[in-house]
């Protein structure tokens, strides 16, 4: 018997029914196709993200308002006690009696900004810059104020008991009638830079 020769043989694999690889070419692409369905359904099972505070959020408590700018706006009186204020500009804002207790304020600007009467107690301000700020009256007890600036700012009358100054610049700051970070302690008239 001859054997099988090997050109007939290479012929017989390549001779799949038409109809065969058109149904399966067709299912590929119907699993193909039916891809994107599947994921937006398996997206939509799952549990929702937590949603995150935009810059035009409205001023409350607990507000998220991160890398904002909110230079030049009116909140005089608003509550923000506990806010995330971090690396957010308040340049020449008017924050006058303004409730920003407790908050996280890492990094912010609030350069030539209206804080008078404003209550910054227990807020976290290490390396925020108060240059050229109205803090006249504030409250800043136990107030996290290290590395902040504070160049040719205006602390007349505020409260700073318990308050962490290290490394802050108080550069030709205006400190007359302050009660220092001892709590007993008031500056005298003329205080610039440092309490007299």
């Amino acid at each position: 018997m001859a054997a099988p020769s090997q050109g007939c043989h290479t012929q017989a694999l390549f001779l799949t029914p038409p109809r065969a690889y058109f149904s399966n070419a067709m299912t590929k692409t119907r699993l193909l196709s039916a891809s994107p369905l599947i994921v937006l359904l398996l997206l939509a099972l799952l549990p929702p993200a937590p949603a995150r505070a935009a810059c035009t959020d409205v001023a409350e408590p607990g507000v998220e308002w991160r890398r904002c700018y909110h230079d030049g706006r009116n909140l005089e009186g608003a509550d923000l006690s506990g806010a995330v204020l971090r690396d957010t500009s308040f340049q020449r804002a008017n924050l006058k009696g303004t409730n920003l207790s407790g908050i996280n304020g890492f990094r912010t600007r609030f350069v030539s900004a209206d804080l008078r009467g404003a209550d910054l107690s227990n807020a976290d301000l290490s390396e925020a810059d108060f240059t050229k700020a109205d803090l006249s009256g504030a409250v800043l007890k136990n107030a996290d104020l290290r590395r902040a600036r504070f160049f040719r700012a205006t602390l007349r009358g505020a409260d700073l008991t318990g308050a962490d100054l290290e490394m802050a610049d108080l550069l030709h700051a205006d400190l007359s009638g302050a009660t220092w970070v001892n709590g007993q302690r008031v500056c005298a008239d003329e205080s610039i830079g440092q309490c007299n």
